[in-house]
């Protein structure tokens, strides 16, 4: 029998249904290895008693009949989301040991589908940053090379699914954060239409990009746990009235026929070796029966500046709320109000929340709201205006690349701006609201993954991750493990 640990969601499924194994022998498999791989400092909060607890009740559920396909399946989640079993700290001391009430939808729907957690995944800051080296509880390491970083804010999940510590992670994306990391890490990520997956009980960073979805080993892993996670949220303002979907149908119905829209501006920008990656990999599309559209995205170029004047606006706002009085840290020596205020955001919070809150305290300030947020409000739109337009007129799928080349050492990119430029190819798509992934498509000459990120029309998921499975099953980049792991 294939490894535990190095089996996808599919095959986990299909032995518990056929009762080859139990979900309790799956969840002790992952938790022995995330022991034993602790030096990754992937996971910020595990606790065996409670997923062993979880394991147990799955198992009875198969044994009586009354399972989900994916009851018994491991999972972990994003210390975004949270939740009551494990602490929900956003990777900040300013919610150390913070235990939720309650739990995310994202969450809930998970577990009423009978997945068992295994724990908390590490993060960048408030879900702040591109490396995963933000995070007030130590840097996550990329399992392909300890020196170069894992990709972020979703580092720890990623990190996690290529080091088969789990099967799949839940993670957020706001400006890149499910797809950069996949890719650096070798596996599949999947950013849903923002409104699609509930934001309810998400730690908010930027209230009209957040949004939830799912890293795993395959196209087809995304679609099974997706699936379960999509659906209206009466209790989330922002959620699409759409009723659930079972993201898995049609996902063998090929590419033939589809259009694919190829931006070469931003291909050929590309360090050589990603360059010649995303080429073969559209090559193997057209082998496949996809039609190659050239397409110009000449709007999205301007998605760096407006995304980091519209992100830092809404973060300013969002984290107000942590002023040691309502919610989070509270220092212990001040003399008055707002002394207290002063120091306990501080101490709470590190440094890239504070430079992000200052950025949009400024854009938001009398005499710069006009200049800097409404101005890129308005080109965000026209951003969004020219997706629809080529998604109406020339294709059906966009493939681009997700960065310009594969992962970065820690210490290659020390200052912010060289950082938030690293965002160019996935901001673009997050402004426009539209479902958006990345699929493993090589390897770098330093043996580091690259990926492939497709982009498709608003809640068209479905036609999203068809196209991915097309590509993983004729390739195999997306089975590729690290070694030692």
């Amino acid at each position: 029998m294939k490894e535990l640990t190095h089996a996808s969601v599919a095959e986990l499924s299909a032995l518990l249904s056929k009762k080859e194994v139990s979900a309790k022998e799956i969840a002790q498999a992952y938790l022995d290895k995330i022991e034993d791989k602790k030096s990754l400092n992937a996971f910020l909060d595990v606790r065996p008693e409670v997923t062993l607890k979880e394991a147990e009740a799955a198992d009875r559920k198969i044994a009586e009949g009354t399972a989900s396909p994916l009851t018994g399946v491991p999972i972990a989640h994003k210390d975004i989301f949270v939740t009551r079993n494990w602490a929900s700290t956003a990777a900040s001391k300013m919610l150390e040991n913070y235990m939720s009430p309650f739990d995310a939808t994202v969450v809930e729907r998970i577990q009423e589908a009978g997945l068992v957690c295994l724990g908390k995944t590490n993060c960048d800051e408030f879900a702040m940053g591109s490396t995963t080296a933000n995070s007030a509880y130590g840097k996550t390491f990329n399992p392909w090379n300890e020196h170069v970083v894992p990709g972020g804010s979703s580092g720890g999940s990623a990190s996690c699914v290529a080091a088969r510590l789990t099967p799949a992670a839940t993670a957020t994306d706001t400006g890149g954060s499910i797809r950069q990391p996949a890719a650096f890490c070798g596996v599949t990520g999947i950013k849903p239409t923002y409104g699609r997956p509930s934001r309810w009980g998400m730690i908010a960073f930027a209230s009209s990009l957040d949004t939830a979805g799912v890293i795993a080993q395959t196209a087809e892993d995304c679609a099974l746990v997706l699936s379960q996670m999509i659906g209206f949220d009466k209790r989330d303002s922002t959620s699409i009235e759409l009723p659930p979907e079972d993201l898995t149908i049609g996902l063998n119905d090929g590419v033939k026929g589809l259009r694919i829209g190829v931006p070469r501006a931003w291909i050929d920008k590309a360090a050589p070796a990603l360059r010649d990656s995303i080429y073969a990999a559209l090559k193997v599309y057209e082998d496949l029966g996809a039609v190659l559209v050239d397409i110009k995205l000449e709007k999205a170029d301007l998605g760096v500046p407006v995304y980091y004047i519209i992100a830092p606006a809404e973060a300013s706002s969002n984290l107000g709320r942590f002023d040691g009085v309502r919610y989070g840290h509270r220092a212990q020596n001040y003399t008055d109000l707002l002394d207290m205020i002063k120091k306990s955001r501080d101490e709470g919070f590190g440094p890239e929340p504070k430079r992000r809150i200052l950025i949009g305290t400024y854009v938001l300030s009398h005499g710069y709201y006009d200049a800097y947020y409404i101005k890129a409000q308005q080109v965000r739109r026209l951003i969004a205006e020219e997706f629809d337009h080529i998604f109406a007129e020339n294709c059906d799928v966009i493939a681009a690349p997700v960065s310009t080349d594969a992962a970065f050492r820690f210490d290659d990119k020390s200052d912010p701006l060289s950082l938030y430029l690293s965002d160019l190819y996935t901001v673009p798509g997050s402004l426009a609201g539209l479902p958006s992934m990345s699929v493993p498509c090589g390897m770098s000459p330093d043996n580091l993954p690259f990926g492939l990120q497709l982009i498709a029309p608003k809640c068209k998921e479905a036609r999203l991750l068809r196209t991915a499975h097309a590509y993983q099953n004729v390739t195999d980049w997306h089975k590729a493990v690290p070694a030692g792991y």
